[in-house]
């Protein structure tokens, strides 16, 4: 059974607690980057089980996803109110060959896209970080709501960066 869009919203947000998203943010590409330092790309390339991501895959998907992330903050601070369309993660993988990326590139397009993303955070007024789209799945997201889910978001898939590597090691 998949879960509800507030389900997801409510999943993310736990990933954080009450830490700040944006120091959470900030420390996100040096965490990946120390789990994916040395690990040979037979490793990084190989899906843990059928349906599941590679960790080459997931990082190609957090690169989207920063892609994604900042051009909907940017849309709602041009425009508020906006409608912000969600996507299918699991045909992106298909339809954007995430298995046939190179790591190192789709690790070093999220790195360059959060670095940018976070110096346009790091300039918001009080009132920016309250404007909102409308999610077509979620309904209204704040921009300040769209920080803390990719927060989360980073932290999820860390964690399964991690528990691939572990498996890996039995």
């Amino acid at each position: 059974m998949s879960e509800t869009p507030e389900q997801y919203r409510q999943r993310m947000f736990g990933h954080i607690d009450k830490q700040d998203p944006l120091k959470l943010q900030a420390a996100a590409p040096g965490k990946l980057e120390s789990l994916l330092k040395d690990v040979p790309t037979s490793k990084l390339v190989k899906r843990p089980s059928s349906g599941k991501w590679s960790i080459a895959e997931i990082v190609a998907h957090i690169a989207d996803t920063e892609l994604v992330g900042g051009f909907r903050i940017r849309f709602i601070l041009g425009n508020p109110g906006t409608p912000i369309q969600g996507f299918d993660q699991d045909k992106w993988v298909t339809a954007l060959h995430y298995d046939k990326r190179d790591v190192s590139k789709s690790f070093e397009q999220y790195r360059a896209l959060r670095e940018a993303n976070l110096a346009l955070l790091n300039t918001l007024t009080p009132e920016q970080w309250k404007q909102y789209g409308l999610h077509s799945e979620r309904g209204e997201e704040t921009v300040e709501t769209i920080v803390r889910m990719f927060a989360g978001h980073d932290i999820n898939h860390i964690q399964q960066v991690e528990q691939i590597l572990a498996a890996e090691e039995k």
